[in-house]
């Protein structure tokens, strides 16, 4: 559906003010429909994304501050985020035995077998986009990454 028709706005300033729109509307849904997605794990999307991280790190620990940078949303609260994680047991953190001051964290294998099954169904996210075609796809992706220089 055409975006004016979803936010019943007929008119924009230019063509800069609805791509603007056009893309924070579509961040919102998008959003949504992961925020939908991870709920029926247990999850927000950031939960799965620090999961993710820890998972990429192959046994190693992380920092709080390494997990930070590697998150798509660098406005989340990190250490509420693996404190929550922690309580599910999907997480260990622990004081680095380097630096008493920093905390290392290592995904449980509870945690893994979480991923696991998110892995198996992560698809139905994959879907959201099924009404691009590949080229359409790479297309965009390119477009975004000039966007942000």
């Amino acid at each position: 559906m055409k975006l004016e028709e979803e936010i019943n706005q007929k008119k924009f300033r230019n063509e800069s003010q609805k791509l603007a729109v056009n893309i924070i509307y579509t961040y919102n849904w998008l959003q949504s429909q992961h925020t939908a997605f991870f709920k029926s794990y247990g999850l927000t999307p950031q939960q799965f994304n620090v999961l993710r991280i820890l998972r990429g790190m192959n046994g190693s620990p992380a920092s709080i501050k390494l997990i930070r940078d590697r998150m798509l949303d660098k406005m989340s609260d990190t250490s509420r985020i693996i404190e929550k994680l922690r309580l599910k047991e999907l997480v260990e953190r622990t004081t680095s035995s380097s630096d008493r001051r920093s905390c290392e964290v290592l995904v449980t294998s509870k945690g893994l077998k979480v991923l696991e099954k998110i892995d198996a169904a992560i698809e139905t996210l994959d879907s959201l986009f099924s009404t691009l075609h590949e080229t359409e796809m790479k297309s965009l992706n390119d477009l975004l990454d000039n966007l942000r220089g």
